[in-house]
């Protein structure tokens, strides 16, 4: 009997490198990796010459925002910009939607938002809070991939920080995977009304991260749990995570697309689409940061896609210390790595190692980022070599607002495929997935 879909490429991202392949496809997972010109009996049979052929990236660091405050972002308009940047697979974070999931009943308002909504697949994390720990294991046992944390202020008053203690208390009271935002609230300082990015820049110092990473992996390290770094900005952390992973604590760390391609050197006075937290810093830092890619200190490039409506990023004073601390860039994070990881002579297999791999073996997801047979049929038709200028009107998040608008990337994905199908804005076949899900 014919497969369901044959694609060829001249540059098949695989496990084992890249080279000329062919996938066959059947009942939406990939049933043969062939050579190139070997005949596969198929309904459908399509030659990508030398537009690559890469796994579906996997991103588990997305805000989507629904329930609450949908008119900042949506399960909708979220996933279908997620799929036109090469993304298959989400990991909703627990916060900025209302409620927040921070217990079963928060959960499952979400999974109904997001029902027939999705035009990729999409996961959930839970919350850790002051006060939530009795719940966990119930929320834990409900599909939630892990739990993320903050140390410092979240931004949004319902979604409060713990301190050591608490982070402590939460690590022990389920045997889970924990991200955490890590920045030590007492190295971080009130930022002064100014358009200036410098200014900005100084309220949230390295030492912020460090101190912050240093506390985790202490307190993680005592408990016996597994950790992941959220957002890794200051490239001064890198050794200390570097020493744990050599002692044998399971902590990780990714990073975000953001901080491995913007400066800031290169942020004009009042341009508030940059401000994040962590914040972007300087080229050193960021040379750094590919550094560690390099060596796997971080093993994950994730998009922290959170967006906003345009008013709160205060466009009419500039002022970023009112504006939204955020960057939504779901759909950028494949070209914008790509354009610099080829610049610093890495290869395709190294952006797949880290933005579709790497991200699917964090949450345990081992049908998902990698073209083996019995994956998913999870693809993405990149074509890595023209060079373009960004245009905010052709993303499909809610809002246009991106710090590359205009800037000059290279690479652009021609076609994305969920599960063997052609991801098309009508049809929205996206699965709601969890722990465990093969």
């Amino acid at each position: 009997m014919p497969v369901d879909l044959v694609l060829r490429s001249r540059r098949t991202v695989l496990p084992d490198g890249e080279r000329p392949a062919a996938i066959a496809v059947g009942d939406g997972r990939i049933v043969a990796v062939a050579d190139y010109q070997e005949h596969v009996p198929a309904t459908v049979d399509s030659d990508l010459g030398n537009v690559a052929l890469l796994p579906g990236l996997v991103d588990t660091h997305v805000h989507v925002n629904e329930p609450g405050r949908t008119e900042w972002e949506g399960f909708a308009t979220a996933t279908l910009a997620a799929a036109s940047g090469g993304v298959t697979t989400i990991v909703d974070m627990p916060l900025n939607s209302l409620p927040p999931t921070v217990d079963p009943a928060a959960l499952a308002v979400k999974r109904r938002a997001a029902a027939g909504q999705c035009h990729v697949d999409v996961g959930f994390w839970g919350g850790a809070v002051p006060g939530n720990q009795q719940v966990m294991p119930e929320l834990y046992a409900a599909g939630v991939f892990g739990f993320k944390a903050f140390l410092a202020d979240s931004g949004v008053p319902e979604f409060p920080p713990l301190d050591t203690g608490q982070l402590a208390a939460a690590l022990a009271a389920v045997p889970a995977l924990f991200v955490v935002h890590a920045e030590q609230p007492d190295q971080l300082t009130a930022a002064a009304s100014s358009t200036r990015y410098r200014d900005f820049l100084a309220s949230r110092p390295p030492a912020a991260e460090i101190e912050a990473v240093t506390a985790a992996i202490d307190v993680a390290r005592r408990a016996g749990a597994r950790l992941h770094i959220l957002h890794l900005s200051a490239a001064a952390a890198v050794p200390v995570l570097a020493a744990a992973r050599r002692a044998g604590v399971p902590v990780s760390a990714e990073t975000c697309p953001h901080y491995l391609t913007l400066a800031a050197e290169e942020i004009p006075d009042g341009a508030t689409e940059f401000k994040c937290c962590p914040p972007i810093r300087q080229r050193d830092n960021q040379d750094a940061l590919w550094a560690a890619l390099a060596d796997g200190t971080i093993s994950c490039v994730v998009s922290d896609h959170s967006p906003c409506p345009p008013a709160l990023k205060a466009p009419d004073t500039g002022d970023f210390a009112a504006a939204w601390g955020g960057i939504a860039s779901v759909q950028m994070g494949l070209p914008a790595v790509w354009t610099e990881a080829r610049r610093r002579g890495f290869g395709l297999g190294d952006v797949v190692r880290w933005m579709c791999q790497g991200p699917a073996d964090l949450v345990g997801l081992p049908t998902k980022g990698r073209l083996t047979v019995g994956a998913d049929a999870d693809l993405v038709a990149f074509d890595p070599a023209p060079s373009y200028h960004v245009d905010p009107g052709r993303l499909r998040q809610r809002h246009p607002i991106t710090p590359y608008a205009g800037r000059r990337l290279t690479g652009i994905v021609r076609a994305t495929w969920l599960r063997g199908a052609p991801v098309t804005p009508d049809a929205p076949r996206g699965r709601l997935i969890a722990r465990g899900d093969r």
